[in-house]
């Protein structure tokens, strides 16, 4: 191998006639998360719509952790207008066989009576759907339900095969490509860590929360009020990924190691071995009823709260580690993306084009092993920047002492640009650089980030941010009730909701062994 060089030296490798056009063709997709709501704003206690499809089965739109928690899934594309086009699709034709419920535009819930009032997603009488039923029920004894029904968008990347054969070359490398490949990826993820504070500071859209979310629960954090009962940080960016959302203390000390695809392997298959005495407490089977998978610290490898996963589409019945071990990454699942507001489809076409020239900058930069301390750094200004990251003058911690947040940004700006240009030049448009810029003012001036935009919203009009979640679900529910359909047509959500429910009769037909026989296969697996 070479040794190492800077990342001016490989961009200005890759930026010949010869490679540039190997950066084409970036294949994106995304997962986005809404709670449905009545129309006053309360949870929605009916069933996932049949007209809908299967939630088990359907490959566009099925439920995460709750019944009334949705999940509109596109296919992987290498063109952002597509993409934009079929998940507008998804939310278009579920509007409009939503009856009279509404999707939350927010990350953080609606109004919740309690926990009683947040149902378990069903997914049929199948082995398989009691078990995804049944993983879903040791969440809730484990962590409470409360957390699992906070909403995100997940951001699907990957770089086209014409990449890494180029990438290669640039590199000096001569090893089996999908190790490469893997290797590229892990580099990736280890950046995405050190600085991925940038992506809550863009796009964090989560300052506040009704109060019905803590459930009386006192949480150390100095909230405000306002109006009826809205709490809100002054300068929070994302409470959904402060400790208040996806947390898990028992998790914090499994060491997930990052350094390449075998180690992540591993030690990932130890936390799914490791038991903790908090979860052994719950009991598996308590008087013949199942209450979790198992009490292993992670039930399943799903259950590892991260920002960023490495991700392999499993065949039919492989587990994702297997699938991820067998074959190598395909792509990566960046997770930190509140739902933005202020988009009927919760995420916009610039927010998509920042995160591509940022995923591909992370992917470029050298990026070395993770030691313990850059860990705990790490850790700390994701904690200072979701709490906190508008207020003026804040400091981060770096391997050379404090730097401000804005400081650090202009800096990482410096080297996203010579990134942008690369890809405008490969895409012939200067639609990079402009993404760009628009997210660099939200540096000089936090007022125009989301979490600002938000929260001033609230504050000028003395709004509960209850009120406000329901007027803008309102108006999208108009805007998509009143659009045609772009990519697809309602033939297609017809027969995908028709076929996904044949498959899920045909896999409750075809179990011939019983639940437990079933559970103990697949987990020792």
């Amino acid at each position: 191998m070479k040794s190492e060089v800077s990342l001016t030296d490989m961009l200005e490798q890759l930026n010949t006639a010869e490679r540039i056009g190997s950066v084409r063709g970036i294949r994106r997709g995304i997962e986005r998360e809404g709670l449905r709501i009545t129309p006053e704003g309360r949870l929605a206690q009916s069933d996932h719509p049949q007209v809908l499809g299967s939630a088990l089965t359907h490959p566009n739109i099925t439920t995460d952790y709750s019944e009334s928690l949705m999940e509109f899934i596109t296919p992987a594309s290498d063109s952002m207008e597509t993409l934009l086009s079929q998940l507008g699709d998804i939310h278009r034709y579920s509007v409009q066989h939503l009856g009279e419920e509404r999707l939350w535009p927010l990350s953080m819930p609606c109004f919740i009576g309690g926990e009683e009032s947040i149902r378990l997603a069903q997914y049929g009488n199948s082995n398989l759907g009691r078990m995804k039923t049944l993983y879903r029920q040791g969440l809730h004894h484990r962590y409470g339900s409360l957390m699992q029904v906070i909403a995100g968008v997940h951001y699907n990347f990957s770089m086209p095969d014409s990449f890494w054969s180029e990438w290669q070359d640039v590199r000096g490398v001569r090893c089996q490509c999908k190790r490469f490949i893997s290797d590229g990826y892990m580099g990736l993820i280890r950046n995405v860590y050190r600085f991925g504070w940038l992506i809550p500071y863009l796009f964090g859209a989560s300052p506040a929360l009704c109060s019905s979310f803590l459930q009386g629960r006192e949480t150390g954090l100095p909230f405000q009020k306002l109006g009826k009962g809205t709490l809100y940080l002054p300068y929070a960016t994302s409470l959904r990924l402060s400790d208040l959302g996806y947390t898990n203390k028992a998790q914090a000390s499994l060491g997930i190691n990052h350094d390449n695809l075998d180690s992540y392997l591993m030690s990932v298959r130890r936390a799914l071995r490791t038991k903790t005495e908090e979860f052994i407490a719950l009991g598996v089977k308590v008087d013949g009823v199942y209450r979790q998978l198992n009490d292993n610290v992670l039930q399943l490898e799903n259950e590892l709260y991260a920002p960023i996963r490495p991700k392999r589409s499993p065949r039919a019945g492989e587990r994702t580690l297997t699938a991820l071990e067998h074959r190598g990454i395909e792509y990566i699942e960046l997770r930190t993306l509140d739902i933005n507001p202020f988009s009927p489809l919760g995420v916009d076409i610039q927010q998509l084009r920042f995160l591509d020239l940022f995923l591909v900058w992370c992917l470029l930069k050298p990026s070395a092993p993770l030691g313990e301390d850059e860990v705990r750094r790490n850790r700390h200004n994701l904690t200072q920047v979701v709490l906190e990251g508008r207020r003026p003058g804040l400091m981060l911690q770096t391997a050379n002492g404090e730097l401000s947040l804005r400081g650090w940004g202009d800096q990482l700006f410096d080297e996203l640009l010579q990134v942008a240009q690369l890809l405008d030049r490969a895409y012939g448009r200067v639609q990079y650089q402009i993404a760009l810029q628009a997210q660099k003012e939200k540096l000089h001036d936090p007022t125009q980030t989301l979490s600002a935009r938000l929260l001033d919203h609230l504050l000028t009009h003395d709004m509960d941010n209850g009120a406000y979640g329901r007027e803008l679900a309102e108006t999208y529910r108009q805007q998509l009730r009143g659009e045609d359909l772009t990519f697809w047509d309602g033939a297609y959500f017809a027969d995908e909701a028709h076929a996904s429910l044949a498959k899920q009769q045909e896999i409750e037909a075809t179990d011939h062994v019983s639940f437990d026989a079933f559970l103990e296969c697949y987990l020792s697996h």
